[in-house]
Order: C-alpha cells, then structure tokens, then sequence
C-alpha cells in the first residue's frame, strides 16, 4: 500500500508530498493521519529541518476534501482531528511554504493557507466551495483567508465559490508569487535555497514574534517585540565573523 504523504528530505528541507494522484489528491481521514505524524515529528527535528514544503503529487495540489468520504460518514479520530492537524502545521516552529499547482479548492484551500507562504504556479486555481455543498467551514476558512485577503475579497470567494486563477490569487494577496509551470520546481528550490541560507534561529523566532503578536493592537505588539525577542542567536557570530571576513579578502 502507498504512502498518502511522502516526505522527502535534503539539506535542510522537508517536503511533505500528497499522494493520491489518481483522485487528485482529495483529502481523506488516513492521509490526515500521516500528514500529523510527519507535522509531530518535523516539529522536533528543528535542528536538522529548517524549511517545509507542502505540495501535490500529479495534477494538482489537492481537489479539496474527499466528498465521497463525507458522504459516507467517515470519523477521524477525534472531533476536530482535521483542524488541528492544519493548527499544527501552521505552528511549525520552521517556516512552512505552500506550493500550489492545478486544484486547490475548499478544503486543500484551508490546508495551504496554513503555509506561512503561498507560492503558486500559473496552472493553479484556487476556490472556497463550501456554498456549493452546503458546508461551512471547519478548518479555518473563516478566519485565515480574510487574514490574508481582506474580509471583503474573502466574502466574495465564499459567496460565489467562483475559482481564482494564480495570478488572480497573486493580484488579491492570496498567494506571494505567480510563476511558470515549466519554472515552478526550480523556484521553488531557489526560495528553499535562499530560505535555508538564512539563520534558521531566526526563521523560528521571527515567527513565533509575529504568531503570537497577530492579535494585538499595534502598541501592544511592540511592547511583546521588546521584551519577548529572543535576540541574538548562537550562529550571529559565524555569521557576522564570514561576512566580514568576505570584505577583507576583497579589499
């Protein structure tokens, strides 16, 4: 039997792919469960994983959730288990990237917008079907797509369930870049690459800053920023010792 989530690992980078290319990826209650036991296990690996990638096998990202599966009533194991598997992925301590290509809709909606960045090539369409089934949401619709679209745009989309190209979803702010579908893999390792080359200390506290400060009036926040921050890391040293050293060879 294959794995519904592969994960594969290099230099740093952990890419979580789904893998129901047949059924173009829709999400069921087995493959949730494989993508929390990578997501738990990626989020004690901060020493060796700097950077997380979460994509599609095949045609697409994902069709959304298995309406088959819905139909016929099947649990997770827990109320809620969907939710808080994108909860968690969402709180990596590592940056997460959501790399979108063809279908993202509804419920694989809900699931990419727990990437901090949403990169998208220009095959891919985007869409809130809820309206469309009767559903409503469950896995946080409701409260990041207006975070990252504005609530305006956000109630249009779910209104309409209409389907946004990429570069439309680029145009709104939904996702951080459009691209190519020839280019779509060597961008997205060139950000990786230019990700991992940062400290990786930062990356983890810079989100932790701006997660738990979401919330706040402004004021409030930069408070939190001034007595929260964790500062310097252990590698500014190196670093700054391997930039300077630079410009001395150069001089």
């Amino acid at each position: 039997m294959s794995e519904l989530v592969l994960r594969t690992d290099r230099g740093g980078l952990a890419t979580l792919t789904l893998n129901r290319p047949d059924k173009l990826n829709a999400l069921t209650v087995p493959m949730f469960l494989e993508l929390r036991a990578h997501i738990d296990r990626i989020a004690e690996q901060t020493d060796t994983v700097g950077l997380v990638i979460v994509r599609g096998a095949g045609k697409c990202f994902s069709a959304g959730n298995d309406l088959a599966g819905i139909a016929g009533g099947a649990e997770a194991p827990k109320p809620s288990f969907q939710s808080e598997t994108i909860e968690l992925l969402a709180n990596l301590p590592q940056p997460v990237v959501s790399a979108v290509h063809g279908h993202c809709y509804t419920g694989a909606l809900e699931l990419a917008l727990a990437g901090d960045l949403i990169i998208a090539a220009q095959s891919a369409r985007f869409g809130d079907t809820h309206s469309k089934w009767a559903l409503t949401p469950r896995w946080g619709m409701s409260q990041r797509l207006p975070r990252r679209v504005g609530r305006a745009k956000a109630s249009e989309m779910s209104f309409t369930a209409r389907t946004y190209t990429g570069e439309q979803a680029l145009a709104m702010g939904l996702v951080n870049d459009c691209v190519p579908d020839d280019v779509f893999d060597a961008h997205l390792q060139a950000l990786a690459d230019q990700i991992l080359a940062n400290s990786w200390f930062s990356h983890r506290a810079n989100k932790r800053l701006m997660r738990e400060t979401e919330a706040l009036p402004l004021p409030a926040g930069l408070a939190y920023e001034s007595h929260r921050s964790e500062g310097r890391g252990p590698d500014m040293q190196a670093r700054i010792a391997a930039f300077t050293s630079k410009g001395a060879s150069r001089g």
